[in-house]
């Protein structure tokens, strides 16, 4: 998966040289040349890390930081800022709004690769490995959040006998199966969902979807009919034709193993109320930190 920066710089040169750079790095790059351009794209396109100048024409980088600080859906995007100012009081209220690294023009290219890189790295560890979804607690950080609105509605996902596919065919083909599923999931929210839906992917056999309560069952159907139709279609074609997986050992019986299947959980608030994060995870079934 390519990871995507986010080039917010007034500079046209700058701006395409640095662009010119990490494609060739093997990055996809978008920029904005405002600093209201360069939040919509991260409404409109969420990246993996954001470069960000601090002089635009519209208003400071450190505002754009802000913003980003106070929306729930941008709080967490990695922000390297780029700037020509030097001062240390500019570089610590830089770091102040969350930004992870402060580096000055003019800059060695090389250097800011490696930073976008460890950055890159630091962030990801916060996403599941596989599918890179935001992973248990960032889909935690989310429904703690979701708790505070008048309304909500959220799906449990859940992939049932995956630990034993994995078993028989390897990690490999789990990985994607999930990877796979992960796909399924967010081409269905960005069909049938909100314009904030959020999907996560907390741990190996479950995913996680915030919705409103309008689309919840519209979606959770389409959701459930799509993934056990392809279900089948993850096993060599022997095993479909059979209809299930025939295993056997020199020293064991034969075991028929079923195929996987999915099933689903709908809470919204009129299940509630739930006092507390654990509270909704147990109602979820969700993995409870103790």
């Amino acid at each position: 998966m390519k990871h995507t920066l986010l080039i917010i710089e007034d500079d046209l040169d700058t701006s395409e040289m640095l662009r010119v750079y990490f494609e060739a790095q093997g990055y996809r790059v978008v920029t904005a040349v405002t600093g209201r351009a360069g939040l919509e794209k991260c409404q409109s396109d969420p990246p993996h890390l954001i470069l960000l100048d601090v002089r635009l024409p519209d208003f400071d980088g450190f505002e754009v930081g802000q913003q980003l600080q106070d929306d729930v859906r941008t709080s967490r995007l990695p922000v390297i800022f780029v700037t020509e100012r030097r001062g240390r009081d500019d570089r610590i209220a830089g770091l102040k709004l969350g930004a992870i690294d402060y580096i000055t023009k003019p800059f060695d290219v090389q250097e800011l690769r490696l930073r976008v890189r460890n950055a890159l790295r630091r962030a990801g560890s916060q996403n599941n490995p596989v599918t890179g979804l935001p992973g248990e607690k960032l889909t935690d950080d989310r429904l703690g959040v979701m708790l505070e609105r008048p309304e909500w509605a959220v799906l449990g996902v859940y992939i049932h006998g995956l630990d034993k596919f994995n078993e028989i065919y390897g990690f490999v083909a789990r990985d994607d199966v999930l990877r796979a599923i992960a796909l399924t999931l967010t081409s269905a929210v960005d069909e049938l969902g909100s314009m904030d839906d959020f999907v996560g992917h907390p741990s190996e056999n479950q995913f996680t979807i915030i919705t409103v309560p309008s689309k919840v069952v519209p979606l959770g159907r389409h959701i459930e009919d799509r993934l056990n139709q392809a279900m089948n279609y993850f096993y060599p074609i022997h095993d479909r034709e059979a209809g299930y997986v025939r295993r056997s050992g020199e020293d064991s019986p034969k075991e028929k193993v079923p195929f996987m299947k999915v099933s689903l959980i709908t809470l919204t608030t009129k299940e509630g109320p739930f006092p507390t994060l654990e509270n909704l995870k147990q109602a979820l079934n969700l993995p409870v930190k103790v």
